[in-house]
């Protein structure tokens, strides 16, 4: 395999293939006139990646448009979770938090694209394949970070935490968790130990924010647009690569440590930007919620 086919390869299967997915979302989302958030690197990954490479990067490129059931519903979606995840993290980082760290960072590129104040530094943690492809293509468009970055391959359903402090993370520091995207895939004791990790890692002011589906889904609503498209289209069963075992109570666990939650449906965030999908018969983003929490001050 050549060195290209290599760097590519780190995004071309399995769970890796969906960071791609949301990239097209949020490079569609970027050139919608009324964009609840802008990536302008999110069309490079896209079109670098063989596997990808035809899929559309601007609401044009949609015959259907918002009817789309890939395109549209699930790309507004990701559009209005990319802002309303942005929004939380730059609110925690106005109110003096320095230490981001994004578990499951895909090809997210925060670090690039936000207006940090001075002295942040955002680590990303990903699969060593994916964080090769991710810096490939930034490093062909010439990005320049906004914030210190630190990026770090690791195996999140294996203890990452030495690994995090190896990068120079400040565990005395308070420090702004994410995991956007992360948890549908991990095993139920994956997350116990994630959520342990981040609990142990977390100084007073620290805050998680991460998302969950609630409950599992009917046999009418696993039949849906949304994930048929996405495996007969894009060839990624999104159903295959969910796990779906009892999961964990981890907003109940977080409460019990004394940290405050907050969980929302997508819906609650439609209804304050004015954007984004809406219920539908069926709904496979019904049992989505996005989990808010902060550690005792």
């Amino acid at each position: 395999m050549c060195a290209a086919a290599e760097v590519t390869a780190g995004v071309a299967r399995g769970v890796a293939r969906t960071a791609l997915l949301v990239a097209a979302a949020r490079a569609i989302e970027t050139h919608r006139p009324d964009a609840l958030a802008r990536d302008p690197f999110a069309e490079h990954f896209v079109r670098a990646a063989p596997v990808s490479a035809g899929w559309p990067v601007r609401p044009e490129q949609v015959p259907a448009g918002e009817a789309d059931p890939l395109w549209g519903r699930l790309g507004r979606y990701f559009g209005l979770r990319t802002r309303v995840l942005d929004d939380h993290l730059l609110h925690r980082a106005d109110r003096g938090v320095r230490q981001v760290v994004l578990l499951g960072a895909g090809l997210d590129c925060r670090a690039f694209r936000l207006c940090w104040p001075p002295g942040c530094t955002v680590y990303e943690v990903d699969t060593a394949g994916v964080l090769a492809f991710k810096q490939a293509v930034l490093d062909r468009t010439g990005a320049v970070p906004a914030a210190g970055r630190r990026t770090l391959a690791a195996d999140l359903r294996l203890d990452w935490s030495e690994a995090l402090l190896g990068a120079g993370f400040d565990a005395a520091a308070p420090t702004a968790w994410l995991a956007e995207g992360l948890l549908l895939y991990l095993p139920a004791d994956a997350e116990r130990r994630l959520m342990t990790t981040i609990g142990r890692l977390s100084a007073a002011g620290s805050s998680l924010a991460y998302e969950i589906k609630e409950i599992a889904e009917s046999p009418r609503v696993r039949a849906s647009p949304v994930y048929t498209a996405a495996r007969r289209r894009l060839g990624i069963d999104l159903l295959a690569l969910f796990d779906s075992r009892a999961r964990p109570d981890s907003a109940g666990a977080l409460a019990e440590r004394g940290w405050s939650v907050a969980v929302h449906t997508p819906y609650d965030f439609t209804a304050r930007h004015g954007r984004g999908p809406r219920p539908e018969p069926d709904d496979a983003l019904a049992a989505n919620r996005w989990i808010f929490a902060a550690a005792p001050e």
